[in-house]
């Protein structure tokens, strides 16, 4: 029986990069892809890829949504062994008074709300079938100027912060469950070959020392 792995973030350079790391492992994964809706207010929901065909729609902002992309992952992938959650999301350099609406909403559903629906099913499933890894990404959105007239990313540090304090809940609380719980924190959304490398090398061991641990590699840290 085929190794089943799902990976999911935005449409970013570090996203695609842990996809082609995971082709290396695998003849066939899944993907789900969260467009950015911010700079694209016209784009799609988010949509999972399984090798380069088949295409299912995600509903970040919905419970029975991420259910239903669990179960239809796993029913074509066989089954889930290893999910990677990459957080990365999109920049909104603006004044205050200056926020859309739609832009805030797009933000909260698709880079807050939709990861606690997807977790709850991930661990549901990895613990009716007593295994799995559940791996955390978080990169740090990149910074805006630092002059008095540059603008500041209003909304990208804000969703960053609350993947990671949920990350950070769900590390502490790994010794308690079947299923192995990974972080790893990433200076940069860039996709950088041997960070992907070192976060696959970390999953594929599945050592007991590991879970519920940060993990770091090389310049890519923000937590110390």
């Amino acid at each position: 029986m085929t190794r089943g792995i799902l990976i999911v973030g935005n449409d970013a350079p570090l996203t695609t990069a842990l996809m082609a790391e995971a082709a290396k492992r695998v003849e066939r994964f899944a993907s789900v892809l969260i467009p950015n809706r911010i700079a694209e207010p016209g784009s799609a929901l988010p949509s999972v890829a399984l090798g380069s065909s088949d295409r299912l729609a995600w509903n970040p902002s919905s419970p029975i949504s991420a259910r239903t992309l669990i179960l239809a992952a796993g029913n074509r992938l066989e089954r889930i062994d290893d999910a990677v959650l990459v957080c990365s999301p999109p920049a909104v350099c603006c004044p205050p008074e200056k926020l859309v609406l739609r832009e805030i909403e797009a933000m909260v559903n698709d880079h807050i709300i939709g990861w606690f629906y997807l977790v709850k099913e991930l661990a549901a499933k990895f613990r009716s079938q007593r295994s799995g890894t559940l791996s955390l990404i978080v990169a740090d959105p990149s910074p805006a100027g630092k002059g008095k007239d540059s603008l500041v990313d209003l909304l990208g540090p804000a969703a960053a912060a609350s993947f990671r304090a949920f990350a950070q809940s769900l590390l502490s609380a790994a010794f308690n469950e079947p299923f192995y719980t990974f972080g790893f924190s990433s200076s940069e959304q860039s996709g950088d070959p041997e960070f992907c490398s070192f976060l696959f090398k970390i999953i594929d061991e599945r050592n007991k020392r590991d879970n519920g641990k940060w993990h770091k590699h090389g310049k890519f840290s923000f937590f110390k």
